[in-house]
């Protein structure tokens, strides 16, 4: 790093660091050129990119190059490539983008400041949805979150089977607003909460807690009530990850070997 002495319009004097300006990777360039074309509507879903030996010849580039733009951009969800074919240009998906982060999100949560701000993230968009859900949610809508209720209730007895009808219901609200990204980034967030869930019903009496909390949200959807949803939606996240930690702190940091116990009470 070369530091230099810069002398201000003030004619004051002060050390610049300057950073060498790193080098563009040549398939960057390649990912670059195709994105713009794409932006600029010169290609569509369903039209096929030329052959890797022709983008080697109209870039003036090496094969490596080629194949990198262009697993770089499938990754990136706008071409499929198959092998033996000519790459396809396709239409990124809300879910595919999502998807993309899961990976370094996983490494994030395994931090104990991941969970806090994934858990503050929820807090944030699940009252939200709740709030809206009682805005708008149809009459059949509403059915379907009842239905998914009374699954969640039944299921108390059933650890396993808990879990994945609390994820439902949630899931349920999210139906009820119908918009593509919020559907995968809640999906991607419950996934991510997966292992949060599943402990924050370990505390005795936690899962009928949480039951007891669904209907309270339940009911004031239906009642059409928004306020009453964004706070009964507030307190149900609080109460869970109150449970959570209760149940962190007594397993021990994260790897630790714990007896094995009960996880759901079954008293109601």
């Amino acid at each position: 790093m070369a530091h230099l002495r810069v002398r201000g319009a003030t004619g004051d004097e002060f050390a610049l660091h300057a950073r060498p300006i790193a080098r563009r990777r040549v398939y960057e360039e390649i990912v670059e050129r195709i994105e713009a074309m794409l932006l600029a509507g010169n290609l569509k879903p369903g039209d096929q990119l030329p052959a890797e030996r022709e983008l080697m010849r109209i870039f003036e580039v090496g094969r490596t190059s080629v194949r990198e733009a262009l697993f770089a951009l499938q990754r990136k969800g706008v071409v499929a490539v198959q092998a033996g074919e000519r790459a396809t240009v396709t239409t990124p998906s809300a879910e595919g983008v999502v998807a993309d982060l899961s990976g370094a999100v996983r490494f994030y949560m395994a931090t104990e400041q991941g969970e806090h701000d994934f858990q503050a993230a929820r807090a944030l968009l699940e009252p939200a949805l709740a709030r809206h859900a009682a805005r708008i949610a149809t009459d059949a809508e509403v059915a379907a979150l009842e239905a998914a209720l009374s699954a969640n209730e039944r299921a108390l007895a059933d650890e396993e089977r808990f879990v994945d009808t609390d994820v439902a219901f949630h899931y349920a609200i999210v139906r009820i607003l119908k918009s593509p990204i919020i559907d995968a980034l809640h999906r991607a967030l419950v996934a991510w909460l997966r292992e949060q869930r599943t402990a924050s019903i370990a505390p005795h009496g936690s899962a009928q807690a949480a039951a007891r909390a669904h209907r309270r949200v339940f009911e004031a959807i239906a009642a059409r009530d928004p306020d009453a949803a964004e706070v009964a939606m507030q307190d149900h996240l609080a109460e869970v990850e109150r449970f959570y930690w209760e149940a962190r702190r007594k397993r021990g940091p994260r790897g630790a070997r714990q007896p094995a116990s009960p996880v759901l009470s079954r008293e109601a």
